[in-house]
């Protein structure tokens, strides 16, 4: 997935035949993930967009289930073979930290593996709680969203096949999710031979209200009980350079 902070995109279009080979179809999605979007997706009300969407797939699912969504990308290959493989759905070039979007006006945004790039902090200002606080300022209050990140003991860089990313624990990242005006209302935590290990935060969008007084007393966020399979928190897999969805 493609996104403008710590840019990847040019990385993804050069490999975007083999990322679309490996996960570029549901067949390549874990029952556990498909279960979980589809629970999420249920709740939804409104336009959604699937941010740094790549080659589709799990837009075309959301389309799926009813939802009024589209796929942003800024992967040119990946864009072109979801507009040639699902007619249907929208698609357009957009970044994480530029959706393209009125404020306040999506119903929901899946960020799935889409931040694994963004880095925790960035001399220029952007980052993490940039990326966080766009998010935010899409989504309308009381509207959803559901992340999917590569897990790991600490905020920690690791070796990529496409670009560098992040290991996040899923206390620090649901933490910077709260702080961007978000309400974390579950998680989910998975490890499984052979791949990195798997964290996913669902949240809504606070009100405009409990967010300013929530911004006046700090953030904290205690982590809800984590959904799902669950497994040691371990970095042992998958440790080197490898395509991940």
């Amino acid at each position: 997935m493609a996104e403008r902070m710590g840019d990847p995109s040019a990385a993804y279009a050069a490999r975007a035949q083999e990322y679309t080979d490996l996960f570029g179809s549901m067949d390549a999605v874990h029952d556990d993930d498909r279960a979980l979007v589809e629970r999420w997706a249920a709740g939804l009300h409104g336009r959604v967009v699937d941010a740094g969407c790549g080659p589709g797939h799990w837009t075309d699912f959301l389309a799926r289930q009813g939802l009024d969504v589209e796929g942003v990308d800024l992967a040119e290959p990946f864009l072109a073979r979801a507009r040639a493989e699902y007619p249907g759905v929208p698609f357009r070039s957009a970044a994480l930290d530029d959706l393209g979007v009125p404020d306040g006006s999506l119903g929901g945004v899946l960020a799935w593996y889409s931040l694994i790039h963004t880095p925790p902090e960035a001399a220029d200002g952007t980052g993490i709680d940039a990326a966080l606080a766009e998010l935010a300022r899409a989504v309308a209050p009381g509207c959803g969203l559901l992340l999917g990140f590569c897990r790991g003991p600490r905020v920690e860089p690791f070796d990529h096949a496409v670009a560098t990313a992040w290991f996040w624990p899923v206390g620090e990242l649901a933490a910077r999710v709260e702080r961007a005006g978000f309400d974390v209302v579950g998680t989910a935590e998975r490890t499984d031979p052979g791949v990195r290990p798997h964290g996913a935060i669902s949240a809504r969008r606070r009100a405009a209200d409990r967010q300013a007084r929530s911004s006046g007393a700090g953030s904290s966020v205690t982590r809800p009980p984590a959904s799902g399979s669950s497994g040691t928190d371990s970095t042992s897999a998958a440790t080197g350079p490898a395509l991940s969805p």
